[in-house]
């Protein structure tokens, strides 16, 4: 299996919490969560998956899970905070399902889930997307994927960053001669023994409801919380928001040793 290193930033001391981006975008939406973590004496760290931000396409089979495992490991980092968005939450599941041991807690936004059946709204946006990226409307694409993922609560500036986070997605992942697939590994979402926070929003596809409904009932420890104004990347509409909730869920699974409260 092939191993990369993932493009990736860090900042702060103290324990470490990873923020894995949604398959819309790449580290940079986290710019707002990044500070809020480091002020309370966590270390925050996020990374871009392979094909998006500053990560190339894979050019083999792949395993997500195994290369957030590693950068941990380059951290030193036995145990920690997972925060992840959409299909980076399917990623972290996956690593807590793998390696319970070095995972003290998961918040999920939006999460997807490894065995979901879409929906058709969900495979109707997926269908709308391809066939404008078949008709060569790239622009067209993102600025779909903008008005379908963001909120109506999200400002211009979170609109024009998802643009160019999607933009860039685009540009890796259509410029290769030859695209591969993630490994097939078993895991058994049994196995987290984790706390979690799942969160997502009124304004979001049905699906997302149905899976933090599903995972409430899976995980050990749920806590499930839908915004009644939130979209799909509740952490880009309403930063400080978010920032108070993961915060305050932080402090009750796996506080900082230096936890100051902003």
């Amino acid at each position: 299996m092939q191993s990369m290193a993932l493009s990736h930033d860090a900042l702060g001391d103290g324990p470490t919490v990873l923020l894995i981006h949604s398959t819309a975008c790449d580290r940079r939406m986290w710019d707002r969560q990044m500070p809020a973590l480091t002020a309370v004496g966590y270390r925050a760290v996020r990374c871009d998956l392979r094909g998006f931000g500053e990560t190339p396409a894979p050019d083999r089979p792949y395993d997500d899970a195994r290369d957030v495992l590693e950068l941990l490991d380059v951290f030193g980092a036995d145990r920690v905070a997972l925060i992840a968005a959409s299909g980076g939450g399917t990623v972290a599941l996956e690593v807590a399902a793998r390696w319970p041991g070095r995972v003290a807690a998961l918040a999920l936004l939006s999460t997807g889930h490894p065995e979901h059946e879409a929906t058709d709204e969900l495979k109707a946006c997926w269908e709308r997307e391809n066939a404008l990226i078949e008709a060569g409307d790239i622009a067209g694409a993102v600025d779909f994927n903008v008005q379908t993922w963001l909120g109506p609560d999200a400002d211009e500036a979170a609109r024009e960053k998802l643009r160019d986070m999607q933009r860039r997605a685009f540009e890796i992942q259509l410029a290769v001669e030859e695209e591969f697939g993630a490994a097939q590994t078993e895991f058994d979402l049994s196995d987290i023994t984790a706390p979690s926070l799942l969160v997502h929003g009124s304004h979001d596809l049905p699906d997302f409801r149905l899976i933090a409904d599903r995972l409430a009932r899976q995980l050990p420890a749920a806590r499930h919380l839908e915004l009644p104004w939130a979209g799909h990347l509740p952490n880009m509409e309403r930063p400080d928001e978010i920032n108070a909730l993961l915060l305050g869920f932080l402090r009750g699974t796996y506080p900082a040793q230096t936890a100051r409260v902003p």
